[in-house]
């Protein structure tokens, strides 16, 4: 099936170069391999985002992107992209039973969830190891959590959990906390939140669910065992490119790299959001990359 545009990933930045490609008369497909939002939905809340509505979720937030795209008439198709072919004036993408062919393609299928690389990480994978703090909060209400991670995403998602935990436990193995004064303040004030600074998690054991977790100490090299049978584990432990299926791209640090107009080495195909290289990664400034693409992708 032919498209003027064919848009592989549904998050912030792909459904912006989708709206605003159709706007300008473009015939666009997105193709999905999950649900529309990507990681966005799968947060807690979502935070800084000019003109955000109040007690904005990823999900709500993720909803009212697809809604959207399907009133602008933006054709979705679910299903996981297992090769393409950028090179020449006709692109093609094709999934395992199904080939689009299009003049134009955006590659906004973004990132995925850092692993440990633990022992026990996927033998306990969703049985309190893992866990999606929107999700699976509720169900550790009076319970331990432990937050692997420092940055933006894990404190604020730890301080979203600590409305159900008897204790949240932030893990990181720098000396301080990388997140933003705002979050660093509100964790000051949370009276249930203790930091575990300079280590790391080192190993998770049960069998049905988390039972022990060995925490290292990265000055020392000293292992602590803790006892906390159904406690829920949640990593934010930063995210890796979905680029795999672009080999016919110069990566760098595994990332594209494009140019203003977010296009990429190869004449017609564009990068936006998290899989492109670039500084900072929210969602102004994927839906900024979206809408870029989208304009310039049209002329």
């Amino acid at each position: 099936m032919m498209y003027d545009v064919v848009i592989i990933g549904a998050g912030p930045a792909g459904i912006s170069a989708g709206i605003y490609a159709v706007s300008r008369g473009k015939k666009v497909l997105i193709i999905e391999k999950n649900t529309v939002g990507g990681l966005i939905g799968k947060v807690s809340t979502v935070t800084h985002y000019a003109g955000i509505v109040s007690e904005e979720t990823g999900i709500s937030f993720s909803e009212r992107l697809k809604k959207q795209a399907e009133n602008a008439g933006i054709d979705i198709v679910y299903d996981e992209v297992k090769r393409v072919e950028l090179q020449g004036r006709t692109k093609k993408i094709y999934t395992d039973d199904k080939m689009f062919s299009a003049k134009k393609v955006v590659l906004a299928n973004g990132t995925r969830p850092r692993k440990l690389g633990i022992t026990g990480e996927t033998k306990l994978a969703g049985k309190g190891m893992g866990m999606n703090a929107q999700k699976d909060g509720a169900k550790y209400k009076g319970k331990n959590i432990y937050v692997v991670g420092g940055a933006d995403g894990a404190v604020k998602e730890a301080l979203y959990l600590s409305q159900y935990a008897e204790q949240v436990t932030i893990i990181h193995f720098e000396e301080t906390l990388g997140c933003i004064s705002e979050f660093k303040e509100k964790v000051g004030k949370t009276s249930n939140i203790v930091l575990r600074l300079e280590s790391r998690l080192h190993g998770v054991y049960g069998v049905d669910k988390v039972e022990l977790l060995e925490i290292s100490d990265e000055k020392t090299g000293a292992i602590e065992t803790i006892a906390d049978p159904g406690c829920g584990v949640f990593v934010y432990a930063g995210t890796i490119p979905n680029t795999e299926l672009y080999s016919e791209i110069q990566l760098e640090d595994g990332f594209i790299p494009v140019d203003e107009n977010m296009e990429t080495e190869i004449t017609g195909v564009y990068a936006v959001g998290d899989i492109r290289v670039k500084q900072v990664r929210q969602v102004s400034t994927a839906v900024a990359d979206g809408t870029i693409a989208g304009v310039h992708l049209a002329k």
